[in-house]
């Protein structure tokens, strides 16, 4: 229901005249975490019962309104002002008044146009209920022209590659797109793909969990967010310095921050640039803390190839869950059938690269497995990119949390990934694969 502006500008008021000492009726509200993003800001209400809200988004300066039902405030209120941070890409401040007994108003002033999805989720893992505020731009962020504005920023072979092919990068990796990210238009020619000495090799690097999700944490603490993370930005570096018989590889990040990604839109995100792989790194954990080693799995369409790897991807597979995505968006059904459209030649080529990444795993650290693993992990799932997932070491184990954390350890991992891909493009040449859609 809209807010009249009459009640807004009462809202306004009310948050100044009233000192946080006199909003402290209830202490329902548990938490307060904001997680800013180019994609979109999220911000999570956590609290011991299920809240209800009316919002409305004012244009003009841009500003969201929502009121919150059930909920008094109290003094933890007042930390979390202070989390809005001046390089969130998307909210300026956020002002907060009691409107009326048992409703809270929050007005959010906005950088931009936003369009925001309110929503609840039950009690899942640690978390109690949670209302979530997704701030995304009216503009959403397309993956590859941010992608390609951050690398042609250097002269190197990839800026030059993108000026002789503007319109590079799919959604479907057989028809390449426009700028904008849009297919190419009846009549308008599509880019071929260059030769092999001028091809520009794509690896999507995944670092799992994020934001709301943490992953896995160690017995001391350790995040697995936050290692694969690290992780990550070092395979990044390693791979936009590398070569493959002169084709440069550059290297492209679903999430380069700490916030939560949904499964689908990492895959989504992989296909709109037209990667060639996609790596997901993680640190797993087992009921024992006495597991230990590295191992990689690819997708499986039936059966788990073990036990433990069936409970693997049963375990990642709940981050949508435990992350917090939005299960009501009109587009999760259809995005959840294209997940499912995995290849038979898909598997095989995804087999082929995590056996290659496991020996080189095995040179230089211990594995949990002597081969490729395999199951139905939902973020292997694109039908076009062979994929695997590197559980970098068991974080529930105190020795390979604390190894996690090296940052010797962290470089070791990540020379290894990366002549992983060297050897399998060595042997598996881009321009060479039959793609599929």
């Amino acid at each position: 229901m809209p807010l009249q502006r009459r009640d807004w500008l009462k809202a306004s008021g009310l948050a100044l005249m009233l000192g946080w000492t006199d909003i402290s009726r209830g202490a329902s509200l548990l938490a307060v975490r904001v997680w800013p993003a180019k994609d979109y800001s999220r911000v999570t209400l956590e609290s011991d019962v299920a809240l209800k809200t009316k919002y409305t988004f004012v244009p003009s300066p841009p500003r969201l309104a929502i009121d919150i039902e059930g909920l008094d405030l109290n003094p933890s209120i007042k930390e979390w002002v202070g989390k809005i941070k001046p390089d969130d890409p998307n909210i300026t401040g956020v002002r907060v008044a009691q409107n009326s007994p048992g409703v809270v108003r929050m007005v959010f002033d906005l950088k931009q146009a936003v369009q925001p999805q309110v929503f609840a989720l039950t009690p899942v893992g640690t978390y109690q209920h949670r209302l979530v505020l997704d701030l995304y731009p009216s503009t959403p962020v397309d993956p590859l022209e941010s992608w390609i504005a951050e690398r042609t920023q250097s002269s190197d072979a990839l800026s030059d590659w993108l000026n002789k092919n503007s319109n590079a990068g799919s959604a479907n990796a057989q028809a390449p797109l426009t700028p904008n990210g849009q297919a190419p238009s009846v009549g308008q020619p599509a880019v071929q793909a260059p030769p092999i000495t001028d091809r520009l090799i794509v690896v999507a690097i995944d670092a799992g969990h994020g934001g709301e999700d943490p992953g896995a944490i160690g017995p001391n603490g350790t995040k697995e967010k936050d290692v694969v993370l690290q992780i990550a930005l070092k395979l990044r570096d390693r791979i936009n310095a590398t070569q493959v018989k002169g084709s440069p590889m550059r290297a492209y990040l679903t999430r380069d921050a700490d916030y939560f990604v949904p499964l689908h839109v990492r895959v989504q995100k992989a296909r709109k640039v037209q990667a060639d792989l996609f790596v997901s790194v993680h640190a797993d954990a087992f009921f024992t803390p006495s597991a230990q080693g590295a191992s990689v799995f690819a997708l499986s369409h039936g059966a788990a190839s073990s036990s433990a790897a069936r409970w693997m991807a049963s375990q990642e597979n709940k981050a949508d869950l435990i992350g917090g995505m939005n299960f009501g968006v009109k587009d999760s059904q259809v995005q959840q059938a294209l997940l499912d459209m995995s290849t038979s030649a898909q598997i095989k080529d995804s087999l082929n690269l995590g056996g290659a990444i496991l020996r080189e795993i095995g040179n230089v650290g211990r594995l949990h497995k002597p081969k490729v693993e395999q199951a139905g992990f939902a973020v292997l799932k694109a039908p076009d990119i062979p994929s695997v997932l590197v559980e970098t070491a068991f974080i529930s184990n105190p020795n390979e949390e604390a190894k996690l954390s090296d940052d010797h350890y962290q470089n070791t991992i990540a020379d290894a990934l990366v002549r992983g891909l060297q050897k399998y493009f060595e042997r598996n040449p881009p321009l060479a694969r039959k793609r599929s859609t």
